[in-house]
């Protein structure tokens, strides 16, 4: 028995949203929230619990490509945007695959409505694959806009875009959106770390390289430090301090362990804390808590795993060994966090709801508890392009029976396929899952017995 801090409750419960990714504050002093749809809106609302009204403050879904993890993914408020009006997007878009970093503006007459003609694209790059899209986008202490961009998909970063520094693909940008260098849109900061190298094919966006899929990351305002949550391929998750140059070694590792080797020599920089797909499948990053309502919660970095729903809070000084703890399980899919003007903290369901936190105090079961009455191994083959299957063990000589709960889902959190075995006795046993039957694409697979819970992450490819 582990105690667990908190429970999650509605915070705007008379509203819903469709395929929510991303919540974000103006800082304006309006007192306004403003929610990302992944199909290509951005909604606003009075950050008032009891609000029952929401605007459409952009549509552009007639440019964005959406669907498993591409669409309209970030949204940054420029730091004076209470006097120019500007804001930044990452969305996809097709014919070719790609990603646009766009600026528009808030129309003159309305503050709850953007212009949508107003667009000054800033910069696009294509996208060999449709997953690993990144997404996150945020200005710094500094004034310049941070990009995150994921490695360009399927599985392995097969073109080893991460480690290269000739493309933009597996990074952390950082442009100065403020004095652009024609015929760019935006400048090229002068200290960023490639920005003096006499390779020209070096991009000098670059801030920091060899990351995965950084789907999101954030600033603590108050070290400046850059924490960024990398979601791994099939075993592990990671969080990175991000620092100016680093190289944080995908595809040479996941997290802490070689993945692939072939042509590693650099000087890489490991995660601060890593879990493995034990605790969940797909990492999605959060914020250092500085918001007064949870003293308890001061300085730690608030994170959660969009498989399994977990929310944990982890302390690290930057000297002693991080302490995590888990504080919180959504009842939605985790698809972003979110501060408003007081820096209290939200969760962003991706079945449509927002959630702050609610103070508890009773004792709840944790699986870290649990005997090795049953243990969950292994799903092989990974990637598949047959028949695959879970292998588990059971240590029981009874008579009773294990119901096995074998469901699958897709990258928009939908249950595609569903397989309930029953085992009794005891010894090493496999469900098959008819892998065969699925379409190319990732997918997460959620293994249920009696009380035990495991996630895997998986890859179809024919």
């Amino acid at each position: 028995m582990k105690p667990i801090s908190f429970s999650l409750e509605e915070a705007f419960p008379y509203l819903t949203f469709s395929n929510p990714v991303d919540l974000q504050s103006p800082r304006d002093g309006s007192n306004r929230l403003f929610v990302v749809e992944q199909q290509g809106r951005i909604i606003v609302f009075e950050n008032n619990r009891n609000t029952n009204t929401k605007k459409i403050f952009l549509d552009i879904t007639d440019r964005v490509s959406w669907g498993g993890e591409m669409g309209l993914l970030g949204l940054a408020f420029h730091p004076q945007f209470s006097s120019n009006g500007y804001f930044y997007v990452n969305y996809t878009a097709n014919n070719p695959r790609r990603t646009v970093i766009s600026r528009f503006k808030v129309s003159q007459s309305n503050p709850d409505s953007a212009d949508k003609n107003s667009e000054l694209i800033l910069m696009t790059f294509q996208q060999p694959y449709a997953n690993h899209n990144g997404g996150c986008i945020a200005f710094g202490p500094d004034g310049y806009l941070y990009i995150a961009t994921g490695d360009g998909g399927s599985a392995g970063d097969p073109q080893n875009n991460a480690q290269r520094l000739d493309n933009l693909l597996g990074k952390i940008l950082r442009i100065d959106v403020n004095n652009p260098s024609p015929p760019l849109n935006y400048g090229i900061p002068s200290d960023n770390p490639f920005v003096d190298s006499l390779n020209t094919a070096i991009k000098k966006e670059i801030f920091a390289y060899g990351l995965r899929n950084p789907w999101r990351f954030s600033f603590d305002f108050q070290t400046n430090k850059i924490w960024c949550a990398d979601v791994g391929q099939y075993d592990w998750e990671e969080i990175d301090l991000i620092e100016k140059g680093g190289n944080y070694g995908w595809r040479c590792y996941e997290g802490n362990h070689p993945y692939n080797l072939s042509g590693c020599n650099g000087n890489y920089i490991f995660p601060i804390y890593e879990y493995s797909h034990i605790e969940g499948i797909s990492i999605t990053g959060g914020y250092v808590y500085r918001g007064s309502q949870f003293p308890e919660l001061n300085g730690k970095y608030i994170y959660g795993d969009f498989g399994s729903k977990k929310i944990w809070a982890l302390q690290y000084d930057g000297s002693s060994t991080p302490s995590n703890s888990l504080i919180a399980s959504s009842p939605q899919a985790i698809s972003s966090f979110g501060v408003d003007e007081q820096n209290e903290i939200y969760v962003v369901g991706y079945e449509g709801k927002l959630f702050k936190f609610k103070k508890i105090t009773k004792v709840e079961n944790n699986q870290d508890d649990k005997s090795e009455l049953i243990r969950i191994d292994n799903f092989y083959p990974n990637p598949t392009n047959g028949r695959s299957k879970i292998r588990y063990f059971i240590n029981d000589n009874s008579s009773q029976s294990y119901k096995v709960i074998v469901s699958i889902f897709n990258l928009i959190g939908e249950k595609v396929s569903e397989i309930i075995d029953l085992k009794s006795g005891s010894g090493v046993f496999e469900t098959e899952i008819e892998s065969n039957k699925l379409s190319n694409g990732i997918y997460f697979s959620e293994v249920k017995i009696n009380n035990r819970t495991k996630y895997f992450k998986f890859q179809v490819i024919k």
